[in-house]
């Protein structure tokens, strides 16, 4: 089939497209380059071809059927290129479950992509660099093969680090703490933790050595000692002296107006999966709120709308991580960690001080 035979003012428009890569032209039609026999999309992000080798089709159908074959980049033969970043970085997540290390380089060829894209495209998707996908991947291999008996070395090796001295240097990244003291439920970590009044009641804050690990709302600090130590079994708990008070002035003062920053670091434990949610919930500003299926929509994983609720439940550090932004399809309230009335109270006052 020969090209497209249209007036030089549709090709010229069509032309101005591919130069600005305008991803609203795609689907309308494609663009194949005689110099290479690929057609593409549109917005291709591949290097720009010179006019004159450059040839306009209604389809990618229409441009096959005259000898070029899709575009390994952009894909055109696939009708959903949301949908097309999705399966690259499925895919990708494969590869980097394997237990032999593999290199952004080495992913990025097998994915037939530039390493600068596919770093680009996961990230959009997953809410984290494939470094930091694959730590959180390994940090819950290890979590599990620990739980279950094995020993260190063969724990870390299961869990996909190459060898015990690779897993060693990451340690305390991966679990927040040493494979032993995990192993022993925690034992030797020590942490310190305050109570202390709030415009929410009563609040205990409680930090490790590397951070703020949790923040729990509640009415009798009695009660708030017991969750902490549920939530940390067989950790050294201690109560703050005064060496604290500046640290937790700041997240009470957060707690009671949360325009006020937290400049303090987070000691933030939970799989890929949370950690994602938690980044999202993190970006959703004080007077908004957002339904599970907006957060779902907005790591790219529209379908684990429960497993967004589940890992707002898991959140432990209350309005630092603001889980109670989150509602139902429509703006009804749902649960709360914390207590529903409790949340009704937060998301009122934080429309309040939107207002102002």
């Amino acid at each position: 089939m020969k090209p497209m035979i249209a007036d030089m003012t549709n090709d010229d428009r069509r032309w101005q497209a591919v130069c600005e890569r305008d991803a609203s032209a795609d689907g309308q039609f494609v663009f194949a380059v005689l110099t290479t026999g690929v057609c593409c999309r549109p917005s291709c992000r591949s290097r720009r071809a010179l006019r004159e080798n450059v040839r306009f089709y209604a389809d990618v159908e229409a441009a096959k059927a005259a000898g070029y074959r899709p575009c390994k980049r952009c894909r055109p033969d696939n009708l959903d290129p949301d949908q097309q970043r999705v399966e690259k970085v499925a895919a990708a997540c494969r590869l980097l479950e394997q237990e032999a290390p593999i290199t952004l380089e080495a992913l990025a060829q097998q994915l037939a992509v530039s390493p600068f894209h596919f770093h680009r495209i996961f990230k959009s998707v997953t809410g984290l660099t494939p470094k930091a996908w694959q730590q959180a991947w390994r940090a819950r291999r290890l979590r599990e093969a620990l739980s279950h008996g094995q020993n260190v070395t063969s724990a870390a090796l299961a869990a996909g680090f190459p060898d015990s001295a690779s897993y060693y240097r990451q340690a305390k990244e991966t679990l927040g703490m040493t494979a032993r003291q995990f192993k022993r439920g925690g034992a030797d970590i020590l942490i310190s933790w305050v109570c202390s009044d709030s415009a929410s009641g009563r609040c205990l804050v409680a930090f490790s050595e590397r951070g703020v690990c949790a923040v729990l709302l509640g009415d009798d600090d009695k009660a708030l000692y017991a969750e902490l130590a549920s939530l940390f079994p067989g950790a050294q708990l201690q109560p703050g002296d005064d060496t604290f008070t500046e640290r937790v002035a700041q997240v009470v003062a957060h707690l009671d107006n949360p325009q006020q920053a937290v400049n303090l670091p987070l000691d933030i434990r939970g799989t890929a999966f949370q950690q994602r949610v938690w980044q999202a919930l993190r970006q959703i500003p004080a007077g908004e709120t957002r339904s599970y299926r907006e957060v779902a929509h907005s790591i790219g994983q529209p379908r684990a709308v429960r497993a967004v609720a589940g890992a707002c439940a898991a959140n432990k550090l209350a309005i630092v991580i603001p889980c109670h932004r989150v509602v139902r399809e429509g703006g009804a309230l749902s649960g709360y960690r914390w207590g529903s009335e409790r949340k009704a109270l937060l998301l009122a006052r934080e429309a309040k001080m939107r207002e102002k």
